[in-house]
């Protein structure tokens, strides 16, 4: 396998592990304190973390990029896709809330066709199918009673914005460097929650106010490291390891709120991690079979 695709591929699932680790704090702090606040902390604290690193190079290079009007878009839709997610967690179950948010990487697959132009061989069809099925298998959806609701349509909507958003990155990776795209991406969502802070702000404690940086922090490093798997892969090869995330989710609420898998769950991570494996082997292996 290429270096650079499996560097990507290994950029792409650290990146899926912080950002289980960013769920579970805001899990945490929902409790007490509103979304948008939460979003907005950890977006100063990203934004400042740029300009740490960058300085004014970095904010010159911002204003004037050339992905200044998709990643405006991008965002507006990573927004809507949390909103919605979120939203509907109110109502729905885990199982049911992860199964229909897991679309996605089939989603994205699809959309990687048309707006990126890339050939999607067939064991990368498979690898996001067989994912798709540990998802299912290990949350169990079936036993739930699911039926179309306001909730379940706010899940499959999250992935749809999810999906599109993560296409439009693959976009902007090539066209701009990292820590830029995170400069402006932050940047935009510190406008888009300040609105909703300045109405609706609530006094956080001391420890709120630090485990929001934390977040912002696990979030900054998660998004460095989802970009760049992105500049080095293409979209369609990474979309299966989005599903290792639910193998992190499981194991951190075992660790966190002592929530213990069922054996449904441990079946379903055997098959997530066969989707893993399917693409690295097959890429490995495609490489030695062909001409040259």
């Amino acid at each position: 396998m290429n270096t650079s695709v499996l560097s990507g591929i290994l950029l792409t699932m650290f990146s899926y592990f912080l950002f289980t680790l960013q769920d579970a704090s805001v899990k945490w702090l929902v409790v007490a304190l509103p979304v948008w606040q939460i979003l907005f902390v950890r977006s100063v604290t990203i934004f400042a973390i740029c300009v740490a690193i960058g300085r004014r190079p970095v904010l010159r290079s911002a204003r004037h990029s050339p992905v200044l009007r998709p990643l405006f878009l991008r965002n507006l839709l990573l927004l809507a896709a949390w909103l919605s997610y979120y939203t509907a967690a109110r109502d729905l179950g885990l199982a049911e809330l992860t199964t229909l948010y897991y679309a996605s990487p089939i989603l994205i697959t699809i959309l990687a066709v048309p707006i990126l132009k890339e050939d999607v061989p067939p064991l990368r069809w498979i690898a996001v199918f067989v994912g798709f099925i540990g998802v299912v298998v290990a949350t169990d959806p079936l036993g739930t009673g699911m039926t179309l609701s306001l909730p379940v349509w706010l899940a499959l909507q999250a992935a749809v914005f999810w999906a599109i958003s993560t296409v439009l990155l693959r976009k902007t990776a090539m066209q701009e460097v990292t820590l830029v795209q995170m400069t402006i991406s932050s940047g935009f969502f510190i406008v888009f929650t300040g609105i909703a802070v300045a109405v609706s702000w609530v006094t956080p404690s001391l420890v709120d106010v630090a485990l929001m940086a934390g977040t912002g922090l696990i979030a900054g490093i998660a998004q460095y490291a989802l970009f760049e798997g992105m500049r080095r892969a293409p979209v369609s090869m990474l979309a299966p390891f989005e599903y290792s995330s639910l193998i992190w989710a499981f194991g951190i609420g075992f660790l966190i709120w002592g929530d213990v898998p069922a054996r449904q769950v441990f079946v379903g991570a055997a098959l997530i991690f066969s989707a893993g494996m399917i693409i690295i082997l097959g890429e490995r292996f495609g490489r030695r079979l062909r001409p040259g």
